[in-house]
């Protein structure tokens, strides 16, 4: 009888597998988000925490060095204190001479905003399975993101050719521009951090522009189609979205501390 009794036990309904309740219980989807939305996530933590570290980096170097006290009329580039970022940055392509104080810098954010609109209206034709709607969209947010870049690439231009004017170094000589080891707008570490954080986040565009064209490519080629959903273009828009975000950070940081 008490072998009888534990078999019945051990095929009870009460020790039987459960159904799933839809949380979160080590084999249902959290959040009913899919594995690679979950992992991207991830990545976009961990990449936070890193851009997190690199301009902390700029606030304490910034903060180490001495600021400029005078007024914006009589300011001059001098390694003695860190330099004003509205005298560091007011060129503008085809305005040789014209003072336009982070004119440039405000239209090369205003273009990563848009790119930002156009890669929400991507998704959002995948949602409604509209192919066509989605390559547009897509297109656009590619060349929103690659004339970013390309404004990115004149401006590191500019900094590194300098002003007309130079600046007397403290050796005597006058130097024009910037690079790792001299720098005629101030302290070489500001040079060092603008050309290393902007330059990471510059290569995260470039990488972001690489997977909006391969998903324009398999939107055309029908791919996301035949899998019946655009979760991909999804995930590359969580990643494009990050990146537009991390911009208003160092643009916070260099262009108006």
């Amino acid at each position: 009888m008490a072998t009888t009794s534990t078999t019945q036990t051990l095929s009870s309904p009460s020790t039987q597998e459960q159904p799933r309740t839809g949380t979160w219980d080590g084999g249902n989807e959290p959040f009913k988000a899919s594995y690679g939305k979950l992992m991207m996530w991830f990545f976009l933590l961990s990449d936070a925490f890193t851009f997190a570290a690199f301009l902390t980096t700029y606030g304490l170097m910034r903060h180490r060095h001495l600021a400029y006290t005078g007024t914006n009329e009589a300011f001059e580039f001098s390694t003695a204190y860190w330099p004003i970022p509205d005298k560091v940055f007011n060129a503008f392509p085809g305005l040789h001479g014209i003072d336009l104080p982070l004119g440039f810098v405000a239209l090369m954010t205003m273009i990563l905003i848009f790119s930002s609109v156009t890669m929400v209206l991507a998704v959002e034709a995948g949602h409604r399975m509209d192919k066509k709607d989605v390559q547009k969209w897509l297109l656009w947010t590619i060349l929103f993101g690659i004339t970013f870049i390309s404004c990115q690439a004149w401006e590191w231009s500019h900094f590194i050719a300098g002003t007309d004017e130079g600046t007397l170094m403290e050796d005597g000589t006058r130097f024009f521009g910037a690079n790792l080891q001299r720098n005629q707008y101030g302290p070489v570490l500001f040079a060092d951090l603008f050309f290393f954080i902007t330059g990471f986040h510059g290569t995260h565009v470039f990488s972001g522009i690489c997977l909006l064209i391969w998903s324009f490519i398999a939107t055309t080629n029908g791919t996301f189609e035949k899998r019946g959903h655009y979760e991909m273009v999804e995930k590359i828009g969580l990643y494009w979205h990050f990146v537009d975000l991390v911009w208003v950070f160092v643009f916070t940081f260099f262009y108006l501390v």
